[in-house]
């Protein structure tokens, strides 16, 4: 299965990025592109929606870090929204959940920015 990654705008600094598929070496610049392009045209508050990545490799664990850095050096910030079973367990066996924000809807991280 392929990566697919869908951007939704939600104010002038926020956007929300629904991904799926499997993240891994072989797509992982897909993702980094798409943060790095909604960094650019100034959404430096990324959700990444993971609710459809079934799987999740070490390059991709690294693809979601570079998007951490990328939106914090830009003065924002990235959290991760609904991830699926497997991701979160990868998460959690890396210690990553400490590090990164994880909510369970969309709705929930976005109001963390705005509130």
């Amino acid at each position: 299965m392929t990566l697919h990654i869908t951007t939704q705008h939600q104010d002038e600094r926020i956007a929300v990025l629904m991904v799926s598929g499997r993240l891994s070496a072989v797509n992982v610049r897909e993702l980094r592109s798409a943060v790095a392009s909604a960094v650019e045209r100034g959404w430096v508050q990324i959700v990444l929606e993971l609710s459809g990545v079934d799987f999740i490799d070490s390059s991709g664990l690294g693809g979601v870090i570079s998007g951490l850095k990328t939106t914090r050096q830009a003065g924002g910030d990235l959290r991760l929204v609904a991830p699926a079973t497997q991701v979160t367990m990868i998460l959690r066996l890396t210690n990553l959940d400490q590090i990164l924000s994880v909510y369970p809807t969309v709705e929930a991280a976005v109001a963390e920015y705005v509130g």
